[in-house]
């Protein structure tokens, strides 16, 4: 038998002696006295034995033979024996085991007390004055008890030992049984021992918040509605901001109310309340159960209804049952709990302030020990607001109501005219003598005296978000209570994370703010994902702009606190081999944002002109901190790398601000996946529509990395959750746009963005994959206008476009739009210098001087938008006069040039490949941002005079033959079906080529696929060269987006091969086959062509797909194949040679058996019935089983499976097709728009033609374009 405590066996020696007492009866045997140590100390405990029982086993067997007894004396005698044996060698192992096991922390930290002396009760002579009976006390040699009229101190008549009771208790009786933690502890503990119990055994966070509850020990009933607010307002307190909060523990009184509160929170499951009750050990019901180390204790919290004691209560988490060597007595607790309050209200609350944890005391009802721990509270040093709900009874009552009655001085003339009536109230309230409430008539007296200390909660009835809440009645009674400066009240609401309090006590007028104090505030509601605290220091006069600096930018990424994210698993795929403890620089990020961006993006943290700024920033920040924090300085030390660029470049304080630093949070928030602090940028600061899209796209590409690295699923789903939030947002905000202004929504797509790495919204959407914005009318307004270019046609087209390419002369005949219209159409860079040599050409053969001054000062101003900066027009474009000027431009006219000549700049648009709309300069004037902002209203009068006035003599300019026939080539439109038609031409050829018997020497026609496919890939290399990255791999990956480019490459590479094979002799043969597969792809190119079609584009959308779900399908497929074909094979012909025509045999028909093809002779051959047969193979019955497996499996089972899963792939893309087209179309829009105007074979001549200009112009210094580019 196991005996588990030492009172444990104490109580199982006095069940022995019983026994021995039961054997007595029967043999009438007399009996001896058996000493055995008492459990707990050094005392003996008699035990009465039978007198034939010495106390060896040798003294046992000789009395046993020298006397007989009858057979049931002597068998229960020896049970009894062995049974005290094994109990004294149990005790004796267990000593020994506890001497050689280590003491956990909390046995040799905490203490438990025992009453070693009996020191009668006046009442009663046959208790202790520590509760204990005389026959239950335990005595020790060498103390005497001690007389009636001793005074009982439990530090001088207790002594202390290592607690023996610690674990966890369960409490039963609920549908899932609650845990608590508790200890058994010495009253006089030092409370850093408590805390860092709480912290460190415990795994409990520093309370923000210490609410302690005072009241009746007793149980009460309270007003249902004042039942439900003190529970609402007591638990969102302690949740909002992190409390803990302090009771008595036992399941009586107030604590049984804040134990329902508790229940009601349990329900939520949002997270459970520290809640730790502080309860005397000697009136906990049952607490022999306790005992026991580290233990798991069933508990229920039922008492017993004749019992004095109490059970604890089932909806605290921790206990602290505090022992002072008395026996169900209440008081044990009251100095360690005031000590502990004590301590923490000392602690400092870290990171998020200075100040020290507040304290505050909560009365519900109470008796007259709650009036006096009151008086305690408010007189103490510091002092601790107290709060009393009124209306719940006695103590409470009576405090509120001298609360109410007091004056704010010494003189209490209100109350000392009701002396009588309180101390009458006094004495039926809580049943004491008059003398006793003279005394407690003092004690509120004296409470009165420090009436700011004191705030009463009162029920009242006002109109709905009038009535202050039990929970802002705390907060408030704690900032009127410490005087707290305003920052440090800020601080304090920021750490509860309690913005109604900062909104209502702290932001009230007149309030004035040291320089830096909202800053700080600003920073650690950042860092701690607090969305309501930024938008109300945004509301008070917190400058974005001139807070977020560099520095905080960077220890923004780099902090521990707000929700986990995924920016660590993304950062390990730029920078590789990643310390612990890696501190993240903005050059990291940058790498980060460019990868999930992909394509040509390119962060600003990346960029040449940033580094300096940023090597500069932080070189000076750390000089800064080098004094205060090493770690600091250890931080950005690897800024020095820039040195030599840093030295000569002067710092100021605005190079550590950003332009747009909204835009920058927001890709914080979104890195770090804070969603609803990232839709608050969203909001504020500019361009709108651009962040939503950078937010979608980064999100989007997260998703896909969290799928890469194999994370939780939640996680994708969480980031494409918010990726189609933003999706939604940026879809809307276009349409509102464009329902409000159609021109200023077109120009928000089209215009460039230099913040987001001089991208625009639609080529942001292409990266986004954002189909719905793409297939907005709005967006396809401007894909239709740049695909018709300068042609204006409603009806017939496509015929129009193909007339005019076949009879040049007809090219007359079409609608072209006016100049203005064109100039306010996006351009590429070459056409705008090719439009501005036309119009200078025209000027000066055209209208005599003074009216083509006049003209040409018209013409000289466009109406071009861009984003605007304001915060108040963040979703609109600014409005920004552009001046076309010319070198022999000279007349009267000049006076709008002096006018505008130091604000505006000449600046126009060009159109990438990837939908981007560039703003650039003219050829005589680098670019310069611009705002109608900065300049004098009367030149815009006069400006806007003077437009009216030339709009008045001609609003549309008809365009010049010249100029038709330009913009009839270069238009998308002509060029598309330029292409196509010299595509079908192509085919034509090559297929002639396959076709007919193939010379030595190629025909004119063979020539002509040669020159075309060459010409070809020529194209494709430009296409390589001009795209915007930098490094060459970039820039093929870029190329490589569209699926029909390294298809292109592949088919040219294998043409090439087939070339080089073909005019040699003896391997022609070769290269015409070659040319016979290549032609296979030339032909699917086809579909390339049909894609543009508004009916044909979505099936080819969905053959793709289809396509690579069949991979998959193709995988399975070839499983049962081989595994049908290897079997075959090898029974109809086990002796076969090894050849690679195996190959062949296993796969051929079973493969041609899935389109119907059985091949029935051959499964089931005729063998053994006819001597002129073979003879049958072994097995070879077999094949015919498998076959019909194979085919009930391929057949049936995978071609339906494939069935279903192109079907589901129809239905999918069917239901977006109009989506799918509109996307497919913006693709083909840009692409034409980039194209040379001459097809292959003939781009040979576009090639050289551009090359030359572009040597020309490098020549001669011209900054017309700023990289090379091949477009006519």
């Amino acid at each position: 038998m196991v005996i588990d405590s030492p009172h444990a066996t104490h109580k199982y020696l006095r069940r022995i002696s019983r026994d021995f007492s039961t054997v007595r009866r029967f043999s009438n045997t007399p009996a001896v006295t058996l000493t055995v140590p008492s459990p707990a100390s050094a005392t003996a405990v008699p035990l009465d034995l039978p007198e034939d029982l010495p106390s060896t086993p040798r003294g046992i067997r000789k009395r046993q033979r020298l006397r007989k007894r009858s057979s049931v004396s002597s068998t229960l005698s020896k049970v009894l024996i062995l049974n005290v044996r094994d109990l004294l060698k149990a005790q004796a192992n267990s000593e020994s085991t506890v001497e050689h096991q280590p003491r956990s922390w909390i046995e040799t930290n905490f203490q438990k007390r025992e009453c070693i002396k009996f020191i009668p009760c006046p009442k009663d002579d046959t208790k202790c004055c520590c509760g204990q009976a005389q026959i239950t006390h335990q005595t020790i040699a060498g103390i005497e008890s001690g007389s009636p009229g001793d005074l009982w101190l439990p530090t001088k008549h207790t002594r202390p030992q290592p607690t023996d009771a610690y674990g966890t208790i369960e409490f039963q009786g609920g549908a899932h049984p609650t845990k608590a933690q508790y200890v058994r502890l010495s009253f006089d503990t030092r409370p850093e021992l408590l805390v860092q119990l709480f912290t460190k055994e415990w795994n409990l966070e520093l309370p923000k918040l210490l609410i302690t509850v005072q009241g009746g020990k007793a149980n009460f009933d309270l007003q249902a509605k004042l039942k439900k607010e003190i529970r609402k307002g007591l638990l969102k307190a302690a949740k909002t901001t992190g409390a803990w909060i302090f009771t008595g523990g036992t399941n009586t009184g107030v604590t049984k109310q804040v134990g329902d509160a508790l229940l009601l929170e349990g329900q939520q499951r949002t997270g459970r309340v520290v809640s730790i009750g502080i309860a005397p050990w000697g009136i906990v019901e049952r607490n022999h159960e306790l005992l026991g180390h580290n233990r798991e204790v069933p508990c229920h919290s039922i008492s017993s209804p004749r019992s004095k004691l109490a059970v604890l209560n089932n909806r605290h988490a921790y206990f602290l049952l505090v022992d002072n060597g008395t026996q169900a007595k209440y008081g044990a607790e009251l100095i360690l709990r005031r000590k502990l309050e004590k301590f923490i209200s000392n602690l400092k609350l870290h990171p998020f302030t200075h100040s020290s944890t507040p304290v505050v005391c909560l009365v519900i009802e109470g008796g007259t020990n709650t009036i006096r721990a009151v008086l305690e509270y408010v007189t103490d040093s510091p002092p601790v607001p107290v709060v009393v709900c009124d209306g719940s009874g006695r103590a409470a009552d009576l405090l509120a109501f001298v609360h109410k009655y007091a004056s704010d001085g010494e003189e209490q003339p209100v109350l000392e005219s009701m002396r009588e009536y309180l101390i009458g109230t006094i004495q039926k309230t809580f049943e004491v003598g008059v003398d006793q409430a003279e005394k407690l008539y003092q004690e509120l007296l004296q409470c009165t005296r420090n009436k700011n200390l004191i705030t009463v909660f009162r029920i009242q009835e006002k109109p709905e978000g009038e009535a202050q809440e039990l929970d802002q009645t705390i907060l408030t009674a704690l900032f009127k209570s410490q005087h707290l400066s305003p920052p440090e009240q800020l601080s304090l609401a920021l750490t509860w994370n309690r913005v109604d309090i900062a909104r209502s006590e702290i932001f009230v007028y007149g309030q004035e703010w040291p320089n830096g104090a909202l800053d700080e505030a600003m920073m650690q509601a950042l860092e701690h994902d607090r969305i309501d605290f930024v938008k109300l220091l945004l509301e008070n006069g917190v400058s974005m702009k001139k807070f977020l600096t560099i520095p905080r930018l960077e220890e923004l990424y780099n902090t521990k606190h707000g929700p986990a994210n995924t920016l660590g698993y993304i950062l390990r795929d730029v920078r590789p081999h990643i310390p612990k403890g890696y501190i993240y620089t903005l050059h990291d990020i940058g790498l980060v944002i460019n990868k999930l961006m992909g394509g040509a993006y390119r962060s600003y943290y990346t960029r040449r002109k940033f580094r300096p700024i940023y090597a500069k920033v932080m070189n000076s920040y750390a000089n800064a901190c080098r004094k205060s924090s090493s770690y600091q300085y250890q931080r950005y030390a690897g800024a020095n790398s820039l040195s030599l660029v840093t030295g000569l470049l002067p710092f100021t304080t605005e190079m550590a601000l950003f332009e747009f630093p909204f835009n920058e949070l927001l890709i914080w928030a979104v890195l770090t996946k804070r969603q609803q602090m990232a839709l608050l940028m969203w909001t504020h600061g500019e361009e709108a529509l651009a962040k939503s899209l950078v937010a979608c796209k980064l999100y989007k590409a997260m998703a896909h990395e969290a799928a890469e690295d194999d994370l939780d699923t939640e996680i994708y789903e969480e980031l494409r959750s918010y990726a189609k939030e933003f999706e939604s947002k940026g879809n809307k905000l276009l349409d509102f746009s464009y329902r409000q202004d159609a021109e200023k929504a077109q120009r928000l797509l089209t215009c460039e963005l230099h913040s987001w790495s001089n991208q625009s919204c639609l080529s942001l959407a292409v990266a986004a994959n954002h189909r719905a914005l793409l297939a907005h009318p709005c967006s396809q307004v401007i894909l239709a206008d740049l695909w018709m270019g300068g042609l204006r046609t409603r009806k017939n087209t496509n015929f129009k476009v193909i007339l005019g390419l076949i009879m040049p002369f007809y090219i007359r005949q079409l609608d072209f739009k006016s100049k203005e219209e064109l100039q306010q159409m996006p351009q590429t860079e070459e056409e705008h210098l090719e439009n501005q040599n036309l119009d200078n050409d025209d000027s000066d053969r055209s209208q005599p001087d003074a009216e083509n001054a006049l003209l040409k000062a018209k013409r000289s101003i466009s109406l071009r938008y861009r984003m605007g900066a304001g915060s108040n027009n963040r979703d609109k474009c600014k409005l920004i006069p552009v001046e076309k000027q010319s070198p022999s431009f000279h007349s009267p006219a000049n006076s709008t040039d002096a006018l505008l000549a130091d604000t505006y700049s000449v600046r126009d648009t060009k159109v990438h490949e990837n939908g981007k709309v560039n703003l650039t300069a003219g050829a005589e004037e680098a670019p310069s941002k611009v705002s109608l902002t900065d300049s004098d209203p009367s030149q815009f009068r006069e400006f806007f005079h003077l437009s009216e006035f030339t709009n008045e003599i001609k609003q549309h300019q008809p365009l010049r033959l010249k100029k038709k026939f330009y913009e009839f080539y270069t238009a998308p439109i002509t060029k598309f079906w330029a292409d196509s038609i010299a595509y079908m031409f192509f085919l034509i050829m090559f297929s002639f080529t396959v076709l007919v018997k193939m010379g030595p020497m190629p025909r004119w026609q063979e020539w002509y696929s040669i020159a075309y496919i060459t010409t070809l890939g020529f194209e494709k290399v430009r296409e390589i060269i001009s795209s915007e990255p930098v490094a060459i791999t970039h820039k093929f990956s870029v190329w490589a987006w569209n699926m029909w480019n390294p298809c292109d490459g592949a088919a040219i590479i294998l043409f090439l091969i087939g070339l080089s094979f073909r005019f040699r002799p003896n391997t022609m043969d070769i290269g015409r086959v070659i040319y016979c597969v290549d032609s296979i792809y030339w032909y699917l190119r086809i579909l390339n062509i049909l894609g543009v079609n508004k009916y044909l584009g979505p099936l080819v959308t969905m053959m793709g797909k289809m396509v690579k779900n069949m991979i998959y399908f193709v995988v399975l497929l070839a499983v049962v194949l081989m595994s049908f074909g290897v079997s075959r094979q090898a029974i109809l012909y086990p002796n076969n040679e090894p050849t690679w025509r195996l190959i062949r045999e296993v796969t051929y028909q079973p493969y041609f058996m899935l389109y119907g093809e059985v091949f029935a002779d051959d499964i089931d051959p005729p063998c053994g019935e006819d001597p002129r047969q073979p003879a049958c193979v072994t097995g070879h019955w077999v094949t015919p089983i498998t076959m019909s497996m194979y085919l009930l499996i391929a057949n049936i089972l995978l071609i339906n499976l494939l069935i279903a899963v192109f079907n589901n792939i129809f239905n999918e893309v069917n239901s977006v097709s109009h989506q799918v087209w509109m996307f497919q179309r913006f693709t083909v829009v840009m692409e034409y728009q980039q194209k040379p105007v001459l097809p292959p074979p003939f781009i040979a001549f576009c090639h050289f033609y551009s090359l030359l200009k572009y040597c020309v112009r490098k020549a001669k210094g011209e900054p017309g374009m700023s990289k090379f580019s091949f477009v006519p």
